[in-house]
């Protein structure tokens, strides 16, 4: 098992608009995005239980080749701006990212 921080060269999160978010992790080298992929690791599931949320509330979970990245959107748990909302600009939302464990 490694930690997710062990692999990615960067996670983080920003908003994708006033009522979402976007998770974006970026690995370090192909030969691990590409067995992370080959065997979808990184799910709906696994973001799902990450934050707390049912799994029908992550929207997307996207490979994207160029990068070696992975994208996930889904919906923020308070509108951008609106009252009890502490970060506006979705930046500080990827923290349940960096507690995943993967058996790689």
């Amino acid at each position: 098992m490694k930690n997710l921080r062990e692999l990615a060269r960067v996670i983080r999160s920003k908003n994708s608009s006033p009522m979402k978010l976007t998770l974006d992790i970026i690995f370090k080298d192909r030969q691990t995005f590409e067995e992370v992929k080959a065997r979808n690791l990184i799910n709906k599931s696994l973001i799902a239980r990450a934050y707390q949320v049912p799994e029908t509330e992550i929207e997307k979970v996207i490979y994207f080749d160029p990068a070696l990245a992975v994208k996930i959107g889904m919906p923020r748990p308070v509108r951008s701006g609106s009252p009890g909302d502490t970060d506006v600009y979705g930046a500080q939302q990827h923290g349940p990212l960096l507690g995943i464990e993967l058996d790689i």
